[in-house]
């Protein structure tokens, strides 16, 4: 025991030391990834010439044109384009969507020697899971939007308490946020600046963002420009109903995960069953699986599954 008092001292010494400098590697790459986001928009004006060049390069990195109007022709997928906050690069993401497309092609016809099942899986691929990839973009965005604008909304009210106009306060939260709230409201000071009122401003934040906070947040802004009124106070009492609804959206998370963790284990109970029977005993479908009843029952009972899905959804999804 004594001869070991000295190993083990060592390698306790040297688990510390390699968990510390572990901790101090994260902590630079967190500090350079956060100064990369706040400065990005700041990179950009660095590089383009004009105040009207910036704008119009902004835009046309979500999607809209020198206007501010979309350049997709379909509404739905501008809007999903807008919200995910992704720059917008149609030629490579046909490539993309192309190589996805082949990809599951072949991998579909390698595994059921069947061409036809391959052309249907390529296209569900090749444009189901870039969708789905900017659907949960714009997901984490707009949790990332609720979380910030509060800290928005105190920047903005301290700096009119210090005595600055209104484009100046949102000019500070363009520069001193990270990204999305910090490029959107960079935006705004900009187009302010470019020409635009302040009500004009904000509402096309509220477009790109489409987030209930930031909705309310412009329609503040609607109501003080068209019938006057303390702005400082009125955002205070925004940014006060902002953090209310955020902790009431927790609760509800709360209340509802009991409902989330039942409808995920009913779920994928019956494909755990189907896997361990696949591996233990293999002949239990097999042997069965090309008879016309089995079909249509596990389509039946697939169907059920879809309907039962929707229903629990359907409970645990309150919002407010």
């Amino acid at each position: 025991m004594a001869e070991a008092a000295p190993r083990i001292i060592f390698l306790i010494l040297l688990f510390a030391a390699v968990f510390t400098a572990g901790q101090a590697a994260w902590g630079l790459v967190r500090v350079a990834g956060t100064r990369r986001k706040v400065n990005r928009r700041l990179a950009l004006a660095e590089s383009v010439g004009s105040l009207a060049d910036l704008v119009v390069e902004l835009r046309k990195e979500r999607g809209l044109d020198e206007n501010g109007d979309s350049r997709i022709l379909v509404r739905w997928f501008s809007d999903l384009v807008v919200r995910s906050g992704v720059s917008y690069q149609p030629r490579r993401w046909a490539v993309y969507a192309a190589g996805l497309a082949l990809v599951s092609y072949l991998l579909v016809f390698l595994w059921t020697k069947n061409p036809l099942f391959g052309l249907a899986a390529a296209p569900l691929v090749g444009a189901g899971l870039p969708l789905m990839w900017l659907k949960f973009k714009a997901g984490a965005r707009a949790k990332a939007v609720g979380l910030q604008l509060p800290n928005a909304l105190e920047i903005i009210v301290r700096s009119l308490e210090a005595g600055h106009p209104v484009p100046t306060a949102i000019g500070l939260v363009g520069r001193e946020m990270p990204d999305p709230l910090g490029t959107e409201f960079g935006m705004a000071g900009d187009e302010i600046a470019y020409g635009a009122t302040l009500e004009q401003a904000i509402g096309r934040i509220a477009d790109r963002c489409r987030h209930p906070d930031v909705d309310l947040f412009a329609a503040t802004i609607r109501l003080q420009e068209r019938s006057g009124g303390n702005l400082t106070g009125l955002l205070k009492m925004n940014a006060k109903a902002v953090r209310e609804r955020h902790k009431m959206r927790l609760k509800i998370k709360a209340a509802s995960g009991e409902g989330r963790a039942s409808a995920i284990i009913l779920t994928s109970a019956p494909f755990a069953v189907l896997a361990i029977l696949q591996v233990a005993s293999p002949h239990f479908y097999g042997d069965v699986i090309h008879e016309k009843t089995v079909q249509m029952g596990l389509m039946l009972l697939g169907g059920w599954m879809f309907i039962g899905n929707m229903v629990m959804r359907r409970m645990i999804d309150m919002r407010i």
